[in-house]
């Protein structure tokens, strides 16, 4: 494998558009009606071998829910084959007893969302009763010693979410953010009315394709997660060190359309309105 030069040193792996939970905020749009897409497992072997190559040095799995990808645990351990840190951005809710095993086993980190301390409120923003089921593993993942980071993602006017944070906290749960509801995906049609699928660059924090990348479930690369609409290039026709090539120009339109200027800004820098889109880790370095 040829090593060559490249900015990039984190991806996001959207492995999946499927859900076990149907939230009405979500940037991805996901839901249990969602697919795992058009890439197969070996194209995201081929994705991760190429990223390794070119100097990537972390990425996220994320969805959706990437449990529910049966390709999960085979992408874990072809990442880890290349000495890549590897995180899993879960839900919580199912969480079998290998892919604890895996986790514990390779060094896989995990992120996931949290609400509120009321399970009933829990519901009502994920469209599922699953805030046991994810407490739950909040602590077994504390009990195993796998590295956590839980945002609590503010969605709603009332929230508990200076409870939820407190119950982080007895929880024992050792990276705790914050982030308000983004505009984009599903959030743009609660939040707005309008339905529309257009990307608001105002919503995003000013890290996107600065040093990171997403790839989508269909093969197309985007600067960031939340930058649904924005497409930097498709796999399926290029390769990654191609696309990767288009980023400084789709970042200087996103500038331009209204996205912050926050090129290698400090981390708490890149939080418009007091949000940083955690756990997503749009600013992971």
């Amino acid at each position: 494998m040829t090593a060559l030069a490249t900015d990039t040193k984190f991806l996001w792996l959207e492995i999946t558009g499927k859900c076990q939970l149907d939230c009405g905020h979500c940037c991805a749009d996901s839901g249990p009606d969602g697919t795992h897409g058009t890439m197969t497992t070996d194209q995201w072997k081929e994705v991760i071998f190429e990223a390794a190559g070119l100097g990537v040095r972390r990425v996220q799995f994320i969805g959706g829910e990437p449990t529910l990808h049966p390709g999960l645990l085979d992408l874990i351990r072809h990442a880890h084959s290349f000495a890549l840190e590897i995180e899993v951005f879960s839900n919580l809710v199912r969480i079998t007893p290998t892919m604890w095993r895996v986790f514990k086993e390779l060094g896989v980190s995990l992120a996931t969302s949290y609400y509120s301390d009321d399970p009933g409120e829990h519901a009502a923003i994920t469209k599922r009763p699953t805030y046991a089921r994810t407490k739950a593993n909040i602590s077994i993942a504390r009990s195993l010693g796998i590295p956590l980071r839980v945002g609590v993602i503010d969605v709603r006017n009332g929230q508990r979410v200076d409870q939820a944070r407190a119950e982080l906290v007895d929880l024992g749960v050792p990276q705790i953010g914050y982030d308000r509801l983004r505009k984009v995906g599903r959030g743009a049609s609660s939040s707005c009315g309008t339905g529309e699928k257009t990307t608001d660059a105002t919503q995003l924090c000013g890290g996107c394709g600065d040093g990171v990348a997403a790839v989508m479930p269909d093969g197309r690369v985007r600067p960031c997660t939340m930058a649904r609409t924005v497409t930097v290039g498709d796999l399926k026709n290029r390769s990654l060190a191609h696309v990767l090539g288009n980023m400084p120009a789709i970042r200087e339109d996103l500038v331009r359309a209204g996205m912050p200027d926050r090129k290698n800004s400090a981390p708490e820098a890149c939080a418009p309105d007091g949000g940083n889109c955690y756990p997503i880790n749009c600013f992971p370095r």
